[in-house]
């Protein structure tokens, strides 16, 4: 239920998601990018998963690739359509701010304030998605990571790490892409890029550009006459310097400003009473009054300096972003109240200082080493305008007889400090034998605070919570190359992520509410890579087991009693200010980040193979089952009598709770256990022109959500390519269409009616009768040039 009363929407926007894409890549030396569905040239995939350049084949853990050209070639522009890339991977953006993933069956909420559950590496820089993703152009390679990431990088996650790597000058060639894309629904995307040598093989810039609008969820407002639209703006310049042999150093800056008008989507018969219609599906409609906006504003610097000194190479790694998110929200979607918007105004300076210094061994032979001491330093204070107005109103009144407005001011300091301290050896007996460990030790310094003034009433303070985490995390893999067409690999990898207070929740609540314990995880994975039929087809398989120890998740929507709401000002009226244990009475919803027993097990495995010169493929699938064991986690408990939320006392706490707890062996994320993708491209003839189709398919079984209480219905997105392309792809035009099903499927939904109460009276509800939902974007075509040079 979304239930709305003076002190709800405390939440504060003080952390970033981080999310994944992947496109399922072959390395093998004859054919190439197998498995892309592109036309690539015959050579070798090299990754830097573990901070070397090696072959994709000899990294011992699943791992997926994507090139900038295949970002180009399947208009990718879109964070959520990358999910039709990779089984197992959900990606979502349920409100135009905040992006989620989920990897190996672990969700994440950008909004719970711990760190992401798949790490985002922008240059090798820790990123917040918002920024990374917000601009998708001029890509070079994107990594996705599986399983995870505590020793090699700089910060820790249990589920994967996403690295983005930009292209860089070209010393020695003027070289350069421009590509337009426009579509029936009023999208278009604009990018391109260029690199230009000042100084043969000693220096070089590299300039890129991108323009981007689209009507996001394809939303229509029908109170205010207006749809959702977005519009990205970025530029980018690179300077790569060589000055002598052995010593590179790259700069990039990049400028990014984005604007999102996202409205929300509702559905259900709505409400005579108050004049709401009947809405469907199909209708993608709103009705809410306000706006809902976010802006993105973000300078971002990052440095890349290597000198090779002969034995040993010494590496630098530095960044420094600034980013300024701006967030207007609505909190009455479904306009349960006619001629009130109260909107929320969220302010978030985003400042970050990241340098990690590196030394490496140059033997490629028994011993090899690498040590490294990283930094980070993020600062800002984060302010919220929420609205706690004072709704007066009397049973049998459809709609309130006054509002007070009441405005409650949230000051949130961020400071945060991070040390980590890594090693890493390499042993390598035999030529088809390798043993990797790498550790790191990280010492974390922060401070959560956050207070709330109410005009007349006072400052509150909501939490202060001081962390100091000093976790030992780490890898070992075990690497045999059977042959040269068939390799195996066993491995170990232990995670942490770190305690956090839930600065946006409600006053006067309990402790374990307020404030979540460390997550420590342990996962174990064997897998094989192996190429047959003289290396035209490839098989990836692996398996791994991953368990959790209090396992941090967040709970949304869930009805608080916050004990007693006493009169602060003397006017003779309560004022939001809560004592005491919990009276019995539901004052509120709100989100709050809980720990829990949890494990992850699963299977992966990519297929892909040129089977002949004109045509590619690939085909993923996953199996993972992530699952709560035996986990007493909050939850909203409905009286049926009253179809109203209710907090029912557990023994386990003394039968004095804030909340509802429920015992939970259920899913860890709203995804289903299987997952296939597949993509395919077919070419004809060999002339300087040659046509193509190329295609993606995803299949997503339907879900029971136990949190939400609705089955998801499944999902099977086709987009399909239709082009032509010249000699030695120097040009390409395709016409291509999104969803060619036209699949009209619910992706999230609210798990009752958007409603209102009388903050004099709880008993008066004012019901929208709708529910909020997100649904898959209808079908669209869209046509598109790309020229090269």
């Amino acid at each position: 239920m979304q239930k709305h009363s003076r002190n709800l929407n405390l939440l504060l926007l003080v952390t970033s998601s981080a999310f994944g894409l992947s496109v399922p890549v072959a390395a093998q030396t004859v054919t190439g990018n197998v498995s892309s569905g592109t036309n690539q040239s015959s050579t070798e995939i090299i990754v830097t998963a573990t901070r070397r350049a090696q072959a994709l084949q000899d990294v011992p853990m699943s791992i997926n690739v994507a090139t900038g050209e295949q970002i180009e070639q399947l208009k990718i522009f879109d964070v959520k359509d990358v999910q039709q890339l990779a089984p197992g991977l959900e990606l979502r953006n349920d409100n135009g701010r905040a992006n989620s993933a989920t990897l190996r069956g672990v969700t994440f909420d950008p909004d719970q304030g711990t760190g992401p559950a798949v790490d985002l590496y922008f240059n090798e820089v820790p990123i917040d998605a918002q920024t990374a993703f917000t601009a998708i152009y001029d890509i070079d390679q994107i990594e996705v990571l599986r399983g995870p990431q505590g020793a090699l990088r700089g910060r820790t996650a249990p589920s994967g790490a996403i690295t983005l790597r930009t292209r860089r000058p070209n010393l020695n060639t003027i070289e350069g892409y421009i590509q337009g894309t426009a579509t029936e629904d009023a999208g278009y995307n604009v990018q391109g890029g260029v690199s230009l040598p000042l100084v043969t093989d000693k220096v070089a810039i590299r300039a890129a550009v991108l323009v981007d609008g689209n009507r996001l969820n394809q939303v229509r407002n029908i109170t205010r006459g207006d749809r959702s639209r977005s519009r990205t703006e970025s530029a980018r310049l690179s300077v790569a310097l060589q000055p002598t042999e052995g010593f590179d150093i790259n700069v990039m800056y990049q400028y990014l400003n984005a604007d999102n008008r996202l409205y929300t989507q509702v559905f259900g018969p709505g409400s005579a009473a108050i004049g709401n219609p009947p809405i469907g599906l199909d209708d993608r409609f709103s009705l809410s009054e306000g706006r809902r906006r976010y802006l993105n504003n973000t300078h971002l610097v990052t440095l890349d300096a290597k000198y090779d000194l002969g034995p040993v190479t010494l590496a630098f790694v530095g960044g420094h972003q600034e980013t300024k998110l701006t967030q207007y929200s609505e909190n009455d979607p479904g306009n349960a109240i006619a001629n009130y918007a109260p909107t929320q105004l969220t302010r978030t300076p985003y400042n970050v200082d990241t340098a990690e210094l590196r030394l490496m061994s140059n033997n490629e032979g028994f011993f090899n080493w690498t040590a490294s001491v990283f930094h980070t330093h993020q600062t800002g204070d984060v302010t919220v305008e929420n609205p706690l107005d004072y709704i007066v109103g009397f049973p049998g009144v459809p709609a309130p007889v006054a509002i007070v407005p009441v405005t409650g001011f949230i000051n949130v300091p961020v400071k945060s400090k991070t040390w980590a301290f890594a090693g890493s050896v390499r042993l390598k007996p035999t030529d088809e034998l390798t043993f990797e460990a790498a550790g790191r030790y990280t010492m974390s310094n922060g401070q959560q605070f956050a207070t709330i003034t109410i005009p007349g009433a006072g400052t509150f303070p909501i939490v202060d919570y001081k962390s100091k985490e000093r976790p030992f995390t780490g890898m070992a893999s075990l690497t045999y190359e059977v042959s040269r067409d068939l390799t195996v690999y066993a491995s170990y990898g232990r995670a942490f992520r770190g305690s956090t207070a839930g600065v946006g929740i409600p006053q006067n609540v309990s402790e374990d509410l307020a404030i979540s314990k460390p997550e420590h995880s342990d996962n174990f994975e064997v897998g094989f890579k192996t190429a047959f039929l003289d290396r035209r087809l490839s098989l990836d398989v692996s398996a791994f087991y991953q368990k959790f120890d209090n396992f941090i998740s967040r709970f949304t929507g869930i009805a608080t009693d916050q004990g007693t709401n006493i009169d602060v000002t003397g006017d003779g009226e309560p004022d939001g200010v809560y004592v005491g244990p919990p009276d019995g009475d539901v004052d509120t919803t709100a989100d709050y980040n809980y720990n829990g027993k949890a494990t992850v097990k699963g299977i992966e495995a990519t297929l892909a193979g040129r089977p002949t010169d004109n045509w590619d493929f690939s085909v993923s699938m996953s199996y993972i089952k992530g699952r709560y064991k035996n986990a007493l986690l909050p939850c909203t408990t409905i009286d049926p009598a009253t179809g109203q939320p209710v907090v029912i006392p557990n023994p386990a706490f003394g039968g004095v709770n804030n909340v509802s707890f429920c015992s939970r062996n259920s899913r860890l994320a709203d995804i289903p256990d299987f997952s296939l993708t597949a993509n395919t491209e077919v070419r004809f003839g060999s002339g300087p022109m040659q046509p193509f189709v190329r295609a993606l398919f995803t299949y997503r079984p339907s879900v029971y959500s136990d949190r939400q209480q609705f089955r998801y219905p499944s999902r099977e997105l086709v987009n399909l390519f239709v082009g032509l392309r010249g000699e030695e792809s120097k040009w390409e035009v395709s016409a291509f269409v999104r969803n060619l099903l036209n699949q009209n499927r619910i992706t999230n939904i609210s798990i009752n009616n958007s409603t209102f109460e009388a903050s004099n009276d709880p008993s008066v509800i004012y019901d929208s009768g709708y529910r909020t939902v997100n649904v898959t974007n209808p079908r669209e075509f869209g046509l598109s040039g790309t020229f090269k040079f």
